[in-house]
């Protein structure tokens, strides 16, 4: 059995290095979308403020910051999973079943880590820890 591979005494920095590169991954979205860094043809001409893809740019932004820093994390990471749940559903689930076939998958996955944060907090390497 592969039974301690890694030891559980990692569990924690592990965690906060899930949540840390999660972060890091949404906020390239939102940037991505308001300053075209990384530059993509979808996003070259940025995208209106009041709509709602400015909305899911300011959402990955401004939520994407706060799961790095680790600060109001459970908050953040319920109103995420939400806003990803609902991009899912609108901008990927129209185009197929298959979430391999929509390009949903991200979405998926980043609602369910988002969920999963929202109920575990930020663990080590934040500033929700020295809030308490």
């Amino acid at each position: 059995m592969l039974n301690g591979i890694i030891p559980a005494s990692w569990s924690g920095h592990l965690h906060a290095a899930l949540r840390i590169m999660t972060g890091l991954l949404l906020l390239e979205h939102g940037t991505s979308k308001y300053f075209n860094f990384p530059a993509t043809e979808y996003f070259a001409n940025g995208v209106e403020v009041f709509s709602l893809m400015g909305l899911a740019g300011a959402l990955e932004i401004i939520g994407g910051l706060l799961i790095i820093l680790g600060l109001f994390t459970r908050l953040a990471a319920f109103i995420l999973a939400g806003f990803l749940a609902a991009a899912y559903f609108i901008g990927h689930a129209p185009n197929s079943f298959f979430p391999l076939l929509n390009n949903g998958d991200a979405a998926i996955l980043f609602c369910f880590i988002f969920l999963y944060f929202s109920a575990a907090g930020a663990g080590p390497w934040s500033l929700d820890t020295n809030r308490k």
